[in-house]
């Protein structure tokens, strides 16, 4: 018997959150930046080294509740070896998933496994703090990104 998608899901976030993968500081980053969501507590760094317009690598540390880590963890595997277009272009969808009934994209992979978090509001700043960090840092912004 095909155990529950709904599980499923939760089994690719939970994993994601004890072993976050890409969670460590990168030497040889040439682009970061900070976020943070008071409501929850998370805080997160997001190093980028970014080469002939392409995320050549990325990585994160900070702490937070599992569902940012877990975003956190599978955005890094998810944005590596993508152009920053293509990126931003993540972004919006994994953005959609998140906030809207209705979805545009469906090609986002384990990503999907963020899609019942739009039935909880709250939760969603928490999905969204690593990518809105991971904006900010393709951009060069050097102010901290806040949920708030």
């Amino acid at each position: 018997m095909m155990p529950d998608l709904g599980d499923l899901y939760q089994e690719v976030i939970i994993d994601h959150s004890r072993k976050p993968r890409n969670f460590r500081k990168l030497p040889d980053a040439n682009r970061s930046a900070l976020g943070h969501n008071p409501l929850c507590g998370d805080r997160i760094s997001i190093y980028l080294r970014v080469q002939e317009n392409q995320v050549a690598d990325l990585a994160f540390q900070g702490v937070g509740c599992a569902i940012c880590t877990a975003s956190a963890s599978l955005m890094t595997e998810s944005v590596k070896g993508k152009t920053i277009a293509e990126a931003e272009r993540l972004f919006e969808n994994f953005h959609d998933l998140i906030t809207t009934e209705k979805p545009a994209a469906d090609n986002l992979g384990k990503l999907a496994a963020f899609s019942g978090v739009r039935e909880y509001p709250v939760r969603a700043k928490c999905a969204t703090l690593a990518w809105h960090t991971l904006r900010a840092a393709l951009h060069g912004a050097d102010i901290p990104v806040s949920t708030e």
